[in-house]
């Protein structure tokens, strides 16, 4: 998935009120919208690199928006708006092959309790498959597990949802798919962040055991594009 370009560089100054970061750009202080309402643990200490796109759309209060931070040494993609494309460009282009062989993928399809499933795709042979997508950007070195990709970073009500409606979909007799994709290049596995919300850790345990497949992909990530990389394997 290309990024809008060019992006601009500068340095993270404060991310504050959950959705918005001043951002230094060559001793201009801007304001960004961050597309990210998540703890975003790790990735919001004052003089990280810092990377944001700009609309011209006039109106837009924001035309910033925060898309990239460097942390660890590495590129983390925070805008939690983009893992929906990356996995469905990846998808059409048979680079994931666990979602491989069905030729119709339709994006934002209702389905469980007033939801709407991130994709469905659908092959007449096999019957739908529904996949539920989540942006994975937590990895903490001193924490229960380093090293990992952890998700979620922050309690998500939500989250917990979407795995019962996938299990649901699976006792109905059709394929569920709790895909993560990792917006960061320096992960080598994936596992439900207990100590931040055990019900989410518990309910995906649940979700697997009823059926569901968890997958994770990290990233290949540059200031020009973000593309599913490889997989990791996922620890429940």
């Amino acid at each position: 998935m290309d990024l809008p370009r060019p992006l601009l560089e500068g340095r993270l100054i404060r991310r504050y009120k959950r959705f918005l970061a001043d951002i230094d750009l060559d001793g201009e202080t801007i304001t960004a919208h961050c597309p990210n309402p998540g703890a975003m643990t790790g990735l919001n200490a004052p003089g990280l690199r810092a990377w944001v796109s700009r609309s011209d759309d006039p109106k837009r209060k924001l035309p910033y928006t925060l898309e990239l931070l460097e942390a660890d040494g590495g590129l983390v993609g925070i805008h939690t708006g983009r893992p929906n494309a990356i996995v469905a460009e990846a998808i059409a282009a048979g680079v994931v092959p666990e979602l491989a062989g069905y030729p119709t993928l339709r994006r934002e399809v209702r389905y469980g309790t007033n939801s709407r499933v991130d994709m469905l795709l659908d092959c007449p042979a096999r019957g739908p498959c529904y996949v539920e997508v989540k942006n994975v950007h937590l990895r903490r070195m001193d924490g229960p597990n380093p090293g990992a990709a952890e998700f979620p970073d922050s309690v998500t009500a939500r989250g917990a949802k979407h795995l019962e409606e996938l299990a649901a979909m699976v006792a109905a007799g059709h394929r569920a798919v709790m895909m993560f994709c990792v917006q960061r290049m320096d992960c080598d596995r994936l596992v439900a962040a207990a100590d931040i919300d055990r019900r989410y850790a518990e309910g995906l345990a649940r979700a697997v055991a009823a059926g569901v497949e968890a997958i994770a992909w990290d990233c290949a990530i540059t200031p020009e594009r973000i593309t599913l990389r490889k997989p990791l394997p996922v620890v429940v």
